[in-house]
Order: structure tokens, then C-alpha cells, then sequence
């Protein structure tokens, strides 16, 4: 199904299991700044709260020790220039 729809399929191979950590707290952060925190009216206002903290705070505000500690829109700048 996820072909179907033009999803890349990303998993760590067996080998390799350490792919998936970032991944994984991505969605502990996300959990536990943002999900936990509220009760959301619907799912409309889920995905948009969510797609913010995503998109503004994980993104654009908060650094990431993977990253050299900057955040994931300072290194993707730094790394294109």
C-alpha cells in the first residue's frame, strides 16, 4: 500500500539497527513536548498542532546532538552552502 501511494519504505536492516533511533525520538520528543501535554478538540486540530511542533520546533528551534547541536534547518543550511 505504501508503494502504491509513492512512500519510500524506511527501516533499519538487520544489521544496521541503529537507523531507526533518530526516528525514535523524534516520536519520544513528539510524545512527550506536544501529545501528552494536550487534549485535542478533533483530529483536524491533532495534525495541525502536531505538523507545528514538527515543522517550527523540532525543525527550526530545537538542536539535536546528531547534528553537532544545531537544528535539523541551521544544519541543512550550513551542509548547502
Amino acid at each position: 500500500m505504501l508503494k502504491h501511494h509513492r512512500i519510500e519504505v524506511s527501516v533499519a536492516r538487520r544489521v544496521h539497527p541503529w537507523e531507526n533511533g533518530y526516528a525514535e525520538r523524534l516520536i519520544r520528543t513528539l510524545k512527550e513536548e506536544e501529545i501528552h501535554l494536550n487534549d485535542y478538540e478533533d483530529i483536524h486540530e491533532a495534525r495541525a498542532r502536531i505538523g507545528h511542533f514538527i515543522t517550527q520546533v523540532s525543525h527550526q528551534k530545537r538542536p539535536h546532538s546528531a547534528l553537532g547541536y544545531l537544528t535539523p534547518m541551521e544544519f541543512q543550511r550550513k551542509n548547502l552552502s
